[in-house]
Parts: structure tokens; sequence; C-alpha cells
């Protein structure tokens, strides 16, 4: 609570003045919008009465440019938004005392071999697209994350369904560790179950009985290999956090630690951060919950790194 409250001051002094001035960008590119429909409407009327096809065609050709013009503009704001959004969040977040300098690459993702090595989903990911890449370092461990979107094809209906759609974050201990842990959400068990068979059959039991906290067993279904070191991967702390956010926030969690190995996957329905033309983004909720995604994943990788 006190992390959020700091960077609501933050967002206050630093964030927001970069909302507004983007926001001024916003309408006046809007502002020119209307202008040219205007003027397009306009040169239709003229047409209409004057019924001169070169004249008409002489306006339309600047027209033409202005409106490629003004398309290009608005493709620029919606690429420079989040970036700039971005940079400043990671800008409060690495100032924290665990955290190395963060870097962020709008076009970059993690590969698809290592989110097909989590585990997590039994599939061959045949349309695997990724964005807004960060890495850098928490504690001891190296960590990287991006927004991903994973689809493949339907068994049922001749279209593609949804494998996994958020923020997916990879990270590597540097303490040698054995077995494998996957959590998975409960609600979403029996769509899960090539994804469940897949991991028993390599050794894999469930271990819902062996947990502590009632409000995890209850969210989330667990399994293990005989040689993971459960107490030690999957806490007390470890638990709560994950229940406490599950219930917070609505939102399916899936993570396994393989080996040396941490993934974690938050899920999210629509683009984190991605900017409206026709209505205003200067909202705190817009940001806050970018934030909030990023605190939960980089709370596991230091609740991991402190107890190991």
């Amino acid at each position: 609570m006190q992390r959020l409250d700091e960077f609501r001051l933050f967002y206050n002094h630093t964030i927001h003045p970069e909302l507004m001035r983007l926001e001024k960008k916003r309408k006046r590119l809007l502002l020119l919008l209307f202008f040219s429909v205007l003027l397009f409407i306009a040169i239709i009327i003229l047409e209409i009465y004057l019924d001169v096809l070169a004249l008409t065609l002489f306006f339309m050709v600047p027209i033409g440019f202005y409106a490629s013009y003004l398309l290009i503009q608005m493709q620029r704001f919606v690429a420079t938004f989040k970036p700039n959004v971005v940079d400043l969040v990671l800008d409060f977040i690495d100032d924290g005392p665990n955290f190395g300098d963060l870097k962020y690459d709008s076009k970059g993702l993690i590969p698809k071999q290592r989110f097909l090595a989590s585990r997590i989903f039994a599939t061959r990911a045949p349309e695997y697209k990724g964005e807004d890449f960060i890495f850098g370092k928490i504690g001891e461990l190296d960590f990287e994350l991006c927004e991903l979107n994973v689809r493949e094809s339907s068994r049922v209906q001749a279209k593609m369904e949804s494998v996994f759609r958020g923020v997916f974050l990879h990270a590597k201990t540097n303490i040698p560790t054995q077995g494998a842990i996957i959590v998975w959400p409960r609600e979403f068990k029996q769509y899960l179950t090539r994804s469940i068979k897949a991991f028993t059959a390599k050794g894999g039991e469930n271990i819902d009985e062996d947990l502590e906290v009632e409000s995890f067993r209850e969210l989330f279904t667990t399994y293990a290999t005989s040689n993971a070191s459960v107490q030690k991967t999957l806490n007390y702390e470890m638990q709560v956090a994950l229940a406490d956010y599950a219930i917070t926030t609505g939102k399916e969690i899936f993570a396994s630690f393989i080996g040396d190995d941490i993934y974690v996957g938050i899920s999210e329905p629509k683009d984190i951060l991605e900017p409206f033309i026709f209505r205003s983004n200067v909202s705190f909720d817009l940001v806050k919950e970018f934030f909030e995604d990023l605190q939960m994943l980089f709370s596991i990788v230091e609740t991991f790194d402190s107890n190991n």
C-alpha cells in the first residue's frame, strides 16, 4: 500500500504532466481531423453544385495528401504514447532498493521456445505475437517480461482460439534448483486438461492438500514433481500474494518453477496502456493497472530471491 501511495505522488508530479502534454497533441490531431472532414464535405457539395469533375479532382489531390499526413501523425501518436509512459513507470520502479536498471524495447518479446519451456500451456503456439519487452535485474535474479498474445487452431471449430493473452515473465535464478512446480487457475482447469496431462506424464502430481493457504487452494490447482522443494519455492508468503492479487484484480495467474527458471503469466484481455484517439488518456487508473501488474510479477521474483 505504501508503494502505491508513493506511485500516486510520482504520477501527480511526473506522469500526469506528460499525459497532459500528450493530451494536447491528441486534441490537436482531432481538431485537424474535424476540419479535414468538413473540408472534404464542402468539396463534395461544391462538386454537386458546379458539376465540374476537373475542379473536384484538383482539390481532392492535396486533401488526399493531407489526410495521409494526419493518419501518419495519429499512428506516431499511438506508437510513442506507451513508450513515453512506460519509461516513466520504470524510472519509478527501478529507484527501489532491490532493482537494477530496467530496460524497455517496445518491439521486443520473449522467444517462443522460452514461453513453451514454462510447460504451463501444452501448445505449439502457431500464432505467437508479443511486444513491450522489459528486462533487468531484481536482487540477484535476471528477468525479462513482455505482453504476449498466443493463439492456436481450435480442435472444434475452424478458427483460432486464445491460449494466453497478457503479461508474461521469465526469471533465471543463480542457484541450482531441482524439480518442477506448476500453478494453474482452478477455474480454468477444464480448459487445461492437455497441459495437466502433459505434466503428469513427466512425473507431476497434484499437491493441493499439501499447501497451507486455504484461499490459494480454492483459487489454484498445483502440481509438482517428487524432487521439487515445494515449501521453499511456493512458500506461505507467495501463496498469500498470489491469492490476494487474484482476488483483488479478478485476473488469472499462471506460474511455474522449472529447475532454475521462474515463469509467471497474468491474463489481460486488452492491450495495456494502448492510447485512445477519440477520448482522453489522462487517467491514473489506466497507468495504475499497468504498474500493479508489474509489481505483482516483480514481487514473485523478489519473494523467490529473498528465500533463496
